[in-house]
This record gives structure tokens, C-alpha cells and sequence, in this order.
């Protein structure tokens, strides 16, 4: 719920605080600007100049909802909630990129203490994740842009297959907090990325993304988690329609692929799950790996 998390929220014009009206259908700061709730339970706190072209569209979150909703993608969603449990977090979650909150409610399973907002600049997507769990509320705002967080709030912030900015991670996190990473190998989804002519994860892409991270996190923690699907046909067409790929793909052509493909088709899944840690100066040399 919004009222769970309105004290870490401020305004995207001017950056005060933010505080719900008692009705619980109003935003505001005070420096006057006021943001209305979604009957469906989620805020916008874009500023008035942002884009939304980019979100995922409605199409692409049933296609996610339903594909999650079996099952699938369930050693990622236990291996996020395990993780999270060893780091012991409390507190605020932060779901950047959230989707539909699915992996945000598994943390705030294994965190009773913990609650939770979820970030994602697709109103389709929150309008599901604000009902994913009890103790999450549910934000419109975009990634690259700073996020209408208060400084140092999140005591952990996760991201799935999702954009990211270190600067504001740091910013948002607590000295000593955590960011949980998700992000695919090169094998993840390997056998459809040839059959179906997907996009490639590029070999380069833990590089860039440990380069683009380093100035302002440290690494704790890396583990892979490697799993097989097995896909019906429809959920082979979900798992490309509900991510980057369903922008490059022609239906005709994914339905001609799709059906030269066996059913069930054996599918490799296959990501890494890095932790980093936003340090704090006077115990930094203390930090070791989790095991």
C-alpha cells in the first residue's frame, strides 16, 4: 500500500517530501504540488516533461504475468528471497524496474519486517503490482532520471532484468545497503534465441555493467542460478512477448518459428545474481562475501 511507504517518497518537481491526504487518494508536497492515486492503487511521479514511450505495454505485461504466474521463472524469484533473507534487510525494498511486483512480493515473503515500492515506468505493469503484495506500493517514475526517493531510504533495492543507474542506487541506498542484480548469461533462453531469432545477450555485458557500477558500489557476492524449462508453445510466444524481443519480433514470423519448434521445447534458463553493497567509509575493510 502507498501509506506503507509515503515517507520515503518525495516530490519529482521539487524534491520535498511527500505525505497522502487522509482519504488516501492524494499525494502532496509541501511545496504544493499534488499527485492523484490511480483507482487501481499506483501514483505517477513523472515529471511533466518525461516520455513514457518505453514502458512495456499492456499486451507485454499479460504475456509477463501469465509466464510468471506458472511458475517459470521460480528459481529466480527463490534465489532473490533467499539472498535477501542472509543480508537480513528491514526496512524499505526497492523494486526498480519492478514489472509487476512479482519478484518484489517474494522478498517482502522472506522479509516480514521489510515493506516495499515498486518502480517501473509502465502504468500496466503497476497496475498490477500495486495489489502483488500487502506491504508494497506501487510508483510510476522513469530510471534515468532521479527517482522520487529520499536519500539513503532503501535499506535494499532489487533489479530484474532491468534498467539502472548507479549514481541514484547509491543514492537511494542506505550506507551499508544492498543492490540484488539480475542479470541473463549468455545461455539464458539460448535455445529460442536460435530457433526464433532473438536477441543475443552480448558476451560483453557483466563487464559493462560491473564497469558502470563500480564508482559508486562494491561487489559483495556473485552466484549463478542455471535451471530448464520446459515450454509449451504459448509459453515459449510469452516469454518473447513480454520482454525487448517483443519490439523486434513479427507475430507471423515468431507463429511460423514457434511451430517448427518441438512442444514441449527444452529450454535453458540461465542468469547471474550479483550483489553490491553502497560502502560505508569507516567499516568497508570489514565486508566479506556471503557464502
Amino acid at each position: 500500500m502507498l501509506r506503507d511507504i509515503e515517507r520515503y517518497l518525495t516530490c519529482p518537481h521539487c524534491a520535498l517530501g511527500l505525505a497522502l491526504d487522509a482519504a488516501g487518494r492524494t499525494l502532496r508536497c509541501g511545496g504544493g504540488h499534488a499527485f492523484d492515486v490511480a483507482r487501481q492503487g499506483y501514483v505517477s511521479l513523472l515529471p511533466g516533461d518525461a516520455h513514457t514511450g518505453t514502458g512495456d505495454t499492456a499486451e507485454m505485461v499479460a504475456a509477463r504475468a501469465d509466464f510468471l504466474d506458472a511458475g517459470h521463472y521460480e528459481p529466480i524469484a527463490r534465489a532473490l528471497a533467499s539472498t535477501a533473507a542472509e543480508l537480513e534487510a528491514a526496512g524499505l525494498v526497492v523494486d526498480l524496474g519492478a514489472g509487476t511486483g512479482y519478484y518484489l512480493a517474494r522478498v517482502l515473503e522472506a522479509l516480514p519486517g521489510a515493506v516495499g515500492a515498486a518502480l517501473d515506468i509502465s502504468k500496466f505493469a503497476l497496475r498490477r503490482a500495486a495489489k502483488a503484495h500487502p506491504r508494497a506500493g506501487a510508483v510510476v517514475c522513469d530510471a534515468w532520471r532521479p527517482l522520487p526517493l529520499a536519500g539513503a531510504a532503501a535499506d535494499l533495492l532489487l533489479n530484474v532484468f532491468a534498467p539502472r543507474d548507479g549514481a541514484e542506487i547509491h543514492r537511494v541506498l542506505r550506507p551499508g545497503g544492498h543492490l540484488l542484480l539480475v542479470t541473463p548469461t549468455t545461455r539464458h533462453l539460448a535455445e529460442l534465441v536460435g530457433a526464433l531469432g532473438l536477441l543475443a545477450v552480448d558476451v560483453d555485458k557483466d563487464r559493462r555493467v560491473a564497469e558502470k557500477l563500480s564508482p559508486h558500489l562494491e561487489p559483495v557476492d556473485q552466484r549463478e542460478v542455471e535451471f530448464e524449462l520446459r515450454l509449451d508453445h504459448r509459453d515459449a510466444a510469452a516469454v518473447v512477448g513480454m520482454g525487448p524481443n517483443a519490439w523486434h519480433t513479427a507475430p507471423d514470423a515468431l507463429a511460423a518459428a514457434l511451430g517448427a519448434l518441438p512442444e514441449p521445447v527444452a529450454v535453458t534458463g540461465s542468469v547471474r545474481v550479483s550483489v553490491y553493497r553502497r560502502p560505508e567509509r569507516a567499516c568497508r575493510s570489514s565486508s566479506t562475501p556471503m557464502g
